[in-house]
């Protein structure tokens, strides 16, 4: 479970936000997960809630959004969104497709109190 090492990175980044801009205690968190990511949202959020207590992001509420997979198709040569890695291009149905986004792990709003 990769999750809880990406949330101890999490909480590292949280902790130097927390020097940087003097604020005590975080009310929210908001990630992006890509569709490609290869992390699972529920795993995150599981190990998020176990790794926070008795921080500053202790009850903080954790929102996930999902963007989608966004692949390059060598035989339509368009760029379009896919469910997973292994699905046909939806405008064409080749399989020559090249990730072009939805790979990463983003935390995209924080609020502070």
């Amino acid at each position: 479970m990769h999750e809880l090492s990406l949330c101890e990175h999490l909480l590292d980044l949280l902790q130097d936000e927390a020097r940087r801009h003097e604020f005590s205690r975080v009310t929210r968190i908001r990630l992006a997960v890509g569709q490609f990511a290869c992390v699972d949202p529920d795993a995150l959020r599981f190990a998020f809630d176990v790794i926070r207590r008795d921080t500053l992001a202790a009850g903080a509420a954790v929102e996930i959004d999902r963007p989608p997979g966004r692949v390059w198709c060598d035989d339509c040569a368009r760029e379009v969104e896919v469910p997973t890695r292994l699905a046909p291009c939806p405008s064409c149905g080749g399989l020559r497709l090249s990730p072009r986004g939805g790979g990463d792990l983003t935390l995209v709003e924080l609020e502070v109190a």
